[in-house]
């Protein structure tokens, strides 16, 4: 392709080079948009295989144009002569100007590394409920070569650099398998009936939307905790089908529970204070 456009554009000249460079980069331009295109419609037929195609192919995709343009760079530098000669004196003879460029270019090249392996060994991936800590929490819903962003349960997006995601130590709720223990604490008081009261929670809890049934586990199962001064502690292991459903599974179950307790006349935490007179 560079000996045909090279056979109408004179690159010994200035006005040549500009006119090949422009040229070049209008292909690659082209070629980008038209793989990016067929990724595309490729993408959205095997959307519905799950995530793990997904996260390769919108990698490749944000990819491509970057390669692309590395490539062009490439031809443009080895196919026009005086283009060439200048290449080959700076990088043999300017050692230096190399090693700060390099310096400059290390969290660059590092991110791109990190993204590779993100994608090939895939800790996580595009649609992936994750949690890096209590504020960093939520779905992964791009990976590039630079940056993973993630979407906030407050619709925020979150832009992370590969390097630093690939470092952290994540909680991944859907990698294997999407069920999740959810632990919901309630407080009655000391002479509440405990019986009622598990069969309170466990009977609401039955009711939600996207409680799991676990072989071989009973969901959900209703413990004493703890018993303290002013109240029992009591907690129900509820397994949640849809892990995105936690926190609001949890808050209509409490919701649930708290209603019965009043109807059910069932004794609530009297706080106790121990008043000490010194006279």
């Amino acid at each position: 392709m560079t000996k045909f456009i090279k056979k109408y554009i004179d690159v010994e000249h200035i006005e040549g080079i500009i006119l090949y460079v422009l040229v070049i980069l209008l292909i690659t331009w082209g070629i980008s948009q038209v793989v990016k295109w067929l990724l595309v419609l490729f993408l959205n037929r095997k959307q519905k295989q799950g995530s793990y195609n997904v996260t390769k192919l919108k990698f490749v995709k944000n990819s491509i144009r970057f390669i692309l343009f590395m490539i062009a760079f490439v031809i443009i530098m080895g196919t026009v002569p005086f283009l060439r000669r200048q290449a080959t004196f700076i990088f043999s003879g300017a050692g230096i100007l190399a090693a700060i460029i390099g310096f400059a270019a290390q969290a660059a090249i590092s991110n791109l590394i990190a993204g590779v392996f993100i994608v090939l060994f895939e800790p996580f991936r595009i649609g992936d409920y994750i949690k890096l800590d209590s504020e960093r929490v939520g779905i992964v819903i791009d990976i590039t070569l630079r940056h993973t962003v993630i979407n906030t349960f407050e619709n925020k997006r979150l832009i992370i650099p590969n390097s630093l995601i690939s470092t952290e130590s994540i909680l991944n709720h859907t990698i294997e398998d999407s069920k999740v223990l959810s632990f919901n604490n309630f407080k009655i008081g000391l002479n509440a009936d405990i019986d009622v009261v598990r069969k309170i929670i466990t009977e609401e809890a039955l009711q939600l939307e996207f409680i799991a049934h676990i072989e071989n586990k009973k969901s959900p199962e209703v413990r004493v905790i703890d018993v303290h001064e002013s109240y029992i502690h009591v907690r129900a292991y509820v397994w949640i089908s849809e892990p995105f459903q936690e926190f609001k599974m949890k808050c209509k179950l409490k919701e649930r529970v708290q209603k019965r307790f009043l109807n059910e006349k069932i004794e609530m935490p009297i706080p106790l204070r121990r008043i000490i007179n010194e006279e």
